[in-house]
């Protein structure tokens, strides 16, 4: 995590738990298709599709939708891959390196080992300050601690 007085601090939302399952699992909850679409998403909202490139470099179309049908595809590329240990990757672009229309922010995961559990961070870093305090207001905490809540259930079950 960055320093509050780092250059990006402002722009960061930090989301850490320590779940009790080892990195591996949840991983693969991250990087398995049929996996992710288990817990993804909050309800009432469901993740029917996902679609994983898992590399550097690697697209990712992940779709959410919304109890009254909407539709939001999320698209992306890896830009890290260190198998059971992290993740990073961006909506600045859709497959390749076809930059996105609006990037809003870069995600890195981390999966700490610590004695058979994990320490599970997950940054989600924007490209403004009003970008982070938007995803924030959409619910960052409520959202991501409930789909955090959901992929531990899924790993403990693996």
């Amino acid at each position: 995590m960055n320093a509050p007085d780092s250059p990006t601090a402002s722009r960061e939302l930090v989301l850490q738990r320590l779940i009790p399952v080892a990195p591996e699992k949840l991983y693969r909850c991250w990087t398995e298709p049929a996996l992710l679409t288990q817990w993804f998403t909050p309800p009432p909202w469901v993740t029917p599709h996902a679609e994983l490139d898992v590399r550097p470099g690697g697209s990712s179309m992940v779709l959410m939708r919304g109890p009254d049908g909407t539709e939001m595809p999320n698209r992306g590329v890896y830009l890290e891959v260190v198998p059971n240990r992290r993740l990073v990757f961006t909506d600045a672009y859709t497959s390749a390196w076809q930059p996105s229309e609006k990037p809003f922010l870069t995600v890195v995961l981390d999966f700490e080992g610590q004695g058979g559990q994990t320490l599970y961070t997950a940054r989600a870093l924007h490209w403004s300050e009003a970008d982070r305090e938007a995803h924030e207001k959409m619910g960052f905490h409520q959202g991501w601690g409930i789909a955090t809540d959901q992929l531990a259930a899924l790993a403990a079950r693996l």
